[in-house]
């Protein structure tokens, strides 16, 4: 029975992979190149994130799949996400970043955040509705609690569930600062073991989320804490995370260089 309901289960990522992909080069289509194709691929690839994390998350919740077969689907999608976003970041902190970078103007970068959060509450809708046809029993067995599900956050307080997604945000924003340095295209495969890795270090303790948006999709519905503990751990937490790897690279660590490497000024008589 497991093995039909993980068969199930990769339908539905496939499905969903191939709508939003068919989606985006719709959009590609029917846009020119600018403002608001950036703001629908941000729709698009945020939705898909969204919805294909939820039905991973229901496989784990239920103990359909081991450690081993759910961080290798974890890798899988997570280079699938990676090779298909394009220039969409579906993470508000990265939008952040863009920002700083002056990559973005304040106001496209509002808009963008607004639309990630946008699609990952109509992904959660709409996975809902999925479910509700119960394509496997596990369908089957959610729809039955009313969709219930309950926080990934199992640490000591709130402070510390911030601190391991403020350790997995730095990780990954440090990871992906480093490999574009890099012009190959194994980076993509670099970067997903990265997330997989975080995923493995820190999934037990909070779920390794690391992207406001897509916690406000599959933590914040969950019954166990509530919204400023949820904004804490899975918002600050991660903003946080990004600030200061952005800051040490950007900051610190070039200063640092600079300053080893200037002569000591020799005094004459």
């Amino acid at each position: 029975m497991a093995t039909n309901i993980i068969e199930a289960s990769i339908a539905c990522l496939a499905v969903t992979v191939l709508f939003c992909e068919v989606a985006r080069r719709v959009v590609v289509k029917i846009t020119s190149k600018g403002y608001y194709e950036g703001l629908l691929m941000e729709i698009i690839s945020t939705f898909q994130l969204c919805a294909c994390t939820h039905e991973l998350k229901l496989l784990g919740d239920y103990g359909i799949v081991d450690q081993q077969i759910g961080l290798t689907l974890t890798y899988v999608m997570t280079v699938v996400h990676l090779l298909t976003f394009g220039t969409a970041t579906c993470n508000p902190s990265a939008s952040l970043e863009q920002i700083y970078r002056r990559k973005l103007a304040i106001k496209s970068a509002i808009l963008r955040i607004a639309c990630q959060f946008l699609s990952a509450a109509v992904a959660k809708l709409v996975m809902h509705f999925t479910w509700s046809f119960a394509f496997s029993e596990l369908h089957v067995r959610h729809s039955l609690t009313g969709f219930d599900c309950i926080s990934g956050l199992h640490t000591s307080s709130i402070y510390n569930g911030a601190a391991v997604e403020f350790c997995c945000a730095f990780a990954v924003q440090s990871a992906v600062i480093k490999i574009q340095e890099v012009k190959t295209k194994s980076k993509v495969f670099f970067v997903a073991a990265v997330v997989t890795f975080v995923v493995f270090a820190g999934g037990h303790l909070t779920g390794a989320v690391f992207n406001p948006a897509l916690a406000f999709s599959i933590q914040f519905p969950c019954r166990g804490n509530t919204f400023l503990e949820n904004a804490t751990v899975y918002g600050l937490g991660p903003m946080l995370g990004v600030i200061s790897s952005v800051l040490l690279f950007d900051k610190a660590i070039p200063t640092l260089v600079r300053r080893a490497g200037r002569k000591p000024i020799l005094k004459t008589e």
